[in-house]
């Protein structure tokens, strides 16, 4: 496998900057185009504002690479596909930079960030059996075979999270499909499709979801326009910078981040149901790659805005980190009524606001409820 010094990052084909490294090799170097920066949009507002100039990663916590292009590389289920697959090819993946990790993903990852030249690693074949899918999937995790995984890693569009997935288009759009894990329960894709339910019900905007084959839940997604148009899409954690590994973001950061980068209150209700949805049904795995933004054009005045991203797994997890929510709530693990309220108060939420909210995701949340915040 040919090593990666220099990546273009391409947004629809068009260039966006110029990604590469230090003369170490140890940090992410990045510029934008002169043409993006005259009429496009940072692709990360915190960490790489719209300017000229090279903008240089920091050592930590993504080690040298930037969180927006780390949103673009596989975690979790992901990570350990791509690991086989190239122990497959005797390589050893500890030894590849982010850049060589971008290469691999070149137009095949989520988002409409693409990085070009790209490596090709494996055949490209689309597979639409579902239950061949999951039986693959679980010979793989469970170490039965390892020949797999490239295609397993090709069909999960370079996708994040620990379970395993596949992305798939019909007639009726484009889909991203779950399949059980080794320790997962065998109904685990009918209570997401339930949870997505009851949160529709209660005002949080999901992605169209639908039950494929009985047994395997399927969203939306909600990276790609009704005419086929990739979305730049950026994690809480991406923009953020903070890494997965390290669960210590807290609600109120959330809350200040949709404010900042949207200036919508819409959206700033919405993530608030998503806090108060995740504590009431025991959803803890509410991490900082489970939130995210996009980018769309205003139809009126042609300005490219940021927006909150669809809510997306949305279930019951019981074990989180350590027992806990991976997001804490006014700095508590076991937040009462009483910080709920702070959280929406800090973030100008009027307290009577908060509280229609609240009472509201109580009724909605009542048949799964499983915490008292009282």
């Amino acid at each position: 496998m040919r090593k990666s010094e220099k990546l273009k990052v391409m947004f629809r084909g068009r260039p966006v900057g110029t990604l590469s490294l230090t003369p170490d090799n140890r940090l992410n170097v990045f510029e934008y185009e002169k043409s993006w920066i005259a009429d496009g949009f940072s692709i990360s507002p915190l960490e790489l504002p719209l300017k000229s100039g090279v903008f240089i990663a920091k050592p930590q916590p993504f080690h040298g690479d930037f969180g927006i292009f780390e949103d673009s590389m596989p975690d979790g289920y992901g990570r350990y596909l791509l690991h086989k697959a190239l122990l497959g090819k005797g390589i050893n993946d500890s030894a590849l930079s982010s850049l060589d990790r971008l290469a691999i993903v070149g137009d095949n990852g989520m988002g409409a960030l693409t990085y070009s030249p790209a490596v090709m690693l494996e055949r490209e074949e689309t597979v639409t059996d579902f239950d061949k899918l999951q039986q693959i999937a679980l010979e793989v995790l469970k170490e039965q075979q390892d020949s797999d995984a490239g295609l397993l890693l090709y069909n999960s569009g370079n996708s994040g999270g620990a379970r395993p997935k596949a992305v798939f288009s019909d007639a009726d759009g484009h889909w991203l499909v779950k399949f059980r894990h080794t320790y997962d329960p065998g109904d685990m894709g009918a209570r997401e499709y339930r949870y997505n339910e009851i949160a529709r019900k209660c005002g949080i905007t999901v992605p169209d979801f639908r039950l494929v084959n009985g047994r395997y839940f399927a969203s939306r997604r909600f990276d790609i326009d009704s005419d086929g148009n990739r979305l730049h899409t950026a994690t809480a954690g991406g923009l953020l910078c903070i890494s997965l590994r390290q669960p210590f973001m807290d609600y109120s950061n959330l809350l200040a981040l949709t404010g900042y980068i949207t200036q919508s209150r819409d959206d700033v209700e919405q993530m608030y149901r998503r806090m108060l949805f995740n504590y009431l049904t025991d959803n803890k795995d509410d991490h900082c790659k489970n939130f995210s933004f996009y980018v769309v054009k205003d139809s009126d005045t042609g300005a490219w805005r940021w927006r909150l991203a669809p809510a997306y797994d949305l279930t019951l997890c019981t074990e989180g980190y350590n027992g806990e929510h991976a997001t804490s709530v006014n700095g508590k693990g076991r937040p009462g009524l009483s910080d709920f309220i702070s959280a929406g108060t800090k973030i100008r939420l009027p307290e009577v606001r908060c509280r229609e909210i609240i009472d509201r995701m109580r009724f909605g949340c009542r048949e799964i409820t499983r915490y008292d915040m009282d």
